[in-house]
């Protein structure tokens, strides 16, 4: 009897990613968010984290998202920024808990996105900010860390960033459904 083999390693994309901490955030919040909120380690951890989630999540993406490097934006903000953002964007007041700003539009006819560098094919896929404010008010109520939150709000502005949207119940089980598989993947 042979035993099997470990598959191969999943291969990451190339990723560019812009991580910034800004705001006027407290130490403690800081603190509670760990590793995820330092601008140096943090960035390592997060490239790694959405590196996996991108090479995850491959053989679902529309062909038009197929790239061997991808761009983005990850911002830690504090409420009082965020909710600048909801309102300027969204229309909505007050603060939440993570923004995506797209860069493929299909309602503007960018499908598909342009490349960032012609010469790697690698795709911008635009911006993804979260209040950690939010999130650590959160993270009790959804009964796990700061991190854990983190984690999460980042995967849903991510799927955001590929397309995914939840205008009703039943696309909103699906994405969180997918979030999980992606935080448990």
């Amino acid at each position: 009897m042979t035993l099997p083999t470990p598959s191969d390693p999943v291969t990451l994309p190339d990723l560019d990613l812009a991580f910034a901490v800004e705001g006027t955030l407290a130490p403690e919040l800081l603190g509670a968010a760990g590793a995820l909120a330092d601008p140096l380690e943090g960035a390592e951890r997060w490239h790694g984290l959405i590196g996996a989630w991108l090479a995850q999540l491959s053989p679902e993406l529309a062909d038009a998202l197929h790239a061997p490097a991808y761009s983005l934006g990850l911002q830690l903000l504090d409420d009082a920024a965020i909710a600048e953002l909801n309102a300027d964007w969204r229309q909505q007041s007050g603060p939440t808990d993570v923004l995506a700003f797209a860069a493929l539009d299909e309602a503007a006819g960018d499908v598909p996105p342009l490349p960032v560098g012609p010469e790697t094919g690698e795709l911008e896929l635009g911006d993804i900010v979260i209040s950690l404010e939010t999130a650590a008010r959160q993270a009790p109520e959804h009964g796990h860390s700061v991190e854990q939150e983190l984690r999460f709000l980042a995967s849903h502005g991510l799927l955001h960033l590929l397309g995914w949207d939840h205008p009703d119940e039943a696309s909103l089980a699906a994405m969180l459904a997918r979030q999980e598989r992606l935080l448990t993947g």
